[in-house]
């Protein structure tokens, strides 16, 4: 089967490349290996989705079944229940993708890839965590998985590790099913999810929050019995001293999320270590200009709203590349200061129009300023009131101020 963009994985931001893609004139299939589109979006049954992109507040399922709707009612080749195996790129540069489907095997011919497989979360073995391996430790998505989709409790009385946004989520979800969350604990100092979720999830349910305290050893037999806590010192090593015991038979991780890469790793694509991901141009392509990423297989998002936004544009750059190419001269690389982790993109090439950057910062800040420098000038200057590490940030710049080089600064005010 040929066809001009193939898009693997049916999430919001595939989805988006979908739509976009098909909207710009290219010819589309999409491969998703669930029996429905949607991906994680189809777990999330609170609220709090769409505001940016829709306008409006959604569920999850709401948000995901108005993209696969525009989808569905759209020219593209979907195939659902269908897992990839393979991606190879051919000596004439074509990307030949192998699919293992409801209807055989499938090997679709495409003038270029999009990759928006999304990420995994970090199980028990990815953080070292130390002690017995009972039944009763889930990641936190997993547990999301059974209790709003499968309608099964996991526990009664319940220990977080980690504060990511789906932990604070759970914490919340599972005290409305009646379970007793007894504490979230976060080895870093700072909060690692979204401050409407610390609020809302919680504040609201007078969850404890133990912020600098870690997991030190989890106990039990056949079941979780409990875990050691230790508060954590500047050099990340545990105060033993001052170690507790919490009684609990559950214990969630959500300790953070790795970019599903796997099916790329033979292409050796110049990688973001910081991401886990792979470095991209402001076309979201890759080394091998093939293959384009987006959404959280690129870097992880904290809004679905900008996973979506993201598929979109590497949707319709991908169209434009099927078509005959993107403008790839004059290339520079963006720069920035130590308070900056990472920036997507990682390359951008002169000319006009507009450039959207989106980056992290290592730790908060309050009342800073974020500039972007080039040939010595500053060309962008925003204020904010206060950036975290556990949110995106993101600026805008004009492209025809952009000179030979490109630095995104931090100054608190």
């Amino acid at each position: 089967m040929k066809t001009d963009v193939c898009v693997i994985g049916g999430g919001p931001a595939g989805l988006g490349a979908v739509k976009s893609a098909c909207e710009n004139g290219a010819k589309v299939v999409l491969l998703e290996r669930e029996y429905r589109l949607g991906g994680i979006l189809n777990q999330c049954i609170h609220n709090g989705f769409g505001l940016h992109y829709f306008g409006e507040e959604l569920t999850g399922p709401e948000f995901a079944q108005r993209l696969a709707n525009d989808v569905v009612n759209s020219k593209a080749k979907i195939f659902l229940n269908s897992t990839v195996s393979k991606v190879e790129k051919k000596a004439d540069k074509k990307m030949i993708v192998t699919a293992e489907s409801p209807e055989g095997v499938l090997q679709i011919e495409a003038k270029c890839v999009v990759f928006s497989a999304g990420c995994r979360e970090k199980p028990a073995a990815g953080i070292n965590l130390c002690g017995t391996r009972p039944a009763g430790i889930f990641t936190a998505g997993a547990a999301q998985k059974l209790v709003n989709i499968h309608g099964k409790m996991v526990g009664k009385n319940i220990v977080i590790l980690g504060s990511g946004d789906v932990g604070l989520i759970m914490a919340r979800r599972l005290t409305c099913e009646g379970a007793n969350v007894i504490g979230v604990y976060e080895i870093m100092p700072n909060c690692g999810g979204l401050a409407r979720n610390v609020a809302q999830c919680i504040k609201d349910f007078n969850i404890p929050l133990h912020l600098s305290t870690s997991i030190v050893e989890v106990v039990g037999k056949k079941r979780v019995e409990g875990v050691y806590v230790a508060p954590v010192k500047p050099d990340f090593s545990f105060d033993l001293s001052k170690k507790e015991f919490i009684k609990c038979d559950t214990l969630l991780l959500s300790v953070g999320l790795l970019p599903e890469t796997d099916l790329l790793n033979d292409f050796n694509l110049e990688r973001s270590p910081v991401t886990n991901s792979y470095a991209v141009n402001e076309y979201y392509q890759t080394s091998v200009p093939e293959i384009f990423i987006c959404g959280n297989v690129m870097h992880v998002n904290d809004l679905v709203d900008n996973v979506t936004n993201e598929g979109i544009h590497a949707g319709k750059c991908a169209s434009q590349f099927a078509k005959g190419g993107v403008p790839c001269e004059n290339k520079i690389e963006i720069t920035h200061d130590s308070h900056i982790k990472y920036t997507v993109p990682k390359y951008v090439y002169r000319g006009s129009g507009e450039l959207k950057i989106s980056f992290r910062v290592d730790k908060e800040y309050r009342r800073v300023m974020v500039k972007a420098k080039s040939g010595g000038e500053v060309i962008s200057q925003t204020p904010h009131p206060v950036v975290r590490a556990g949110e995106m940030e993101q600026i805008k710049l004009d492209k025809s101020k952009i000179k030979d080089d490109l630095e995104i600064l931090l100054e608190v005010i």
